[in-house]
């Protein structure tokens, strides 16, 4: 990309929230880029059937692969690098990345949020194959039935537990030691009829779902899926270093239509906490882009 092009609109992040806003803002006629690190959080997803529209459910992979051609298709470039630095003086903001620097008018933050996981053998082919989970709103209707695990901190852990004991009556709480649950989150798994599982000393993945050894020695108890309850890391350090403001938790602070502190800049999708899901994601790239798309407007 030329290093003295001004593009209208670059886009961070190459998820379904950023990929949806750059097909809006082509079809609006401007120029847009995404800059896209390639670790969108929806390429986990093994299959989604809570996306409208796909009635027998969609990969994350599938679905940012259809996201990609549409956009491509009017005019989108995707680069495929990082943002490693943001700046803006002037009006005019500036990307660095390892394919060079950019230029934009307006800047949308797509970035997204990493999810914690605890360290247990087998992780990532547990997360494709579904026995490893992390949105029970997403998918806790496909769980139904089943022996769920969930493991996090206590207050975390008990309210992902009480949603999820709707969908199933076997309900674990993972805990490592007794004292990592307090006496109010056991008042209130027992109320729930939840069972606790004290003193876990491995959890591994394996062909059937989770496998759970209590104790050393003792025998294997089995889960079918493992829910994670241990919050997320945001991705909005490039806000943060032009002065964005953001909530305790790192979420960007965001007004009706997305704006951010910085004039300019927006953020969209899991960086700004909403609920985190793709259909909301995509509902704030298209009020982003509209919004961006007005500004411009008035500009002219």
């Amino acid at each position: 990309m030329a290093d003295h092009q001004v593009l209208d609109v670059a886009i961070i992040g190459g998820g379904p929230a950023g990929l949806t806003a750059s097909l809006y803002l082509a079809r609006f006629l401007r120029s847009v880029a995404v800059f896209d690190a390639g670790d969108s959080r929806a390429a986990l997803i093994p299959l989604s059937k809570n996306f409208p529209g796909f009635p027998e459910g969609i990969s994350g992979e599938d679905l940012l692969r259809r996201l990609r051609r549409q956009a491509t298709d009017f005019g989108v470039k995707i680069v495929a690098a990082p943002v490693e630095a943001l700046d803006v003086r002037q009006g005019t903001f500036t990307l660095w990345t390892p394919a060079g620097k950019s230029h934009a008018t307006y800047v949308i933050l797509a970035t997204g949020i990493v999810d914690k996981a605890p360290a247990i053998s087998g992780l990532r082919e547990g997360i494709s194959t579904g026995a490893i989970r992390f949105c029970p709103v997403c998918d806790g209707y496909e769980v139904s039935g089943q022996r769920i695990g969930i493991v996090g901190e206590d207050d975390d852990a008990i309210k992902e537990a009480i949603f999820l004991r709707r969908y199933s009556p076997h309900i674990f709480i993972l805990a490592n030691y007794p004292e990592d649950v307090g006496r109010a989150a056991r008042k209130q798994a027992a109320d729930a009829d939840i069972e606790i599982w004290d003193i876990v000393d491995d959890v591994a993945v394996v062909e059937t779902g989770v496998e759970v050894r209590l104790a050393e020695g003792s025998a294997l108890l089995h889960l079918d899926v493992l829910y994670c309850a241990m919050g997320c890391e945001v991705r909005s350090e490039l806000a943060t270093n032009i002065g964005a403001d953001c909530d305790q938790k790192g979420f960007v602070s965001v007004g009706p239509n997305l704006e951010t502190s910085v004039p300019g800049l927006y953020a969209i999708g899991d960086v700004a906490q909403a609920l985190n899901q793709i259909v909301v994601g995509c509902g704030h790239a298209a009020i982003a882009a509209a919004d961006i798309n007005n500004a411009l407007r008035g500009r002219k």
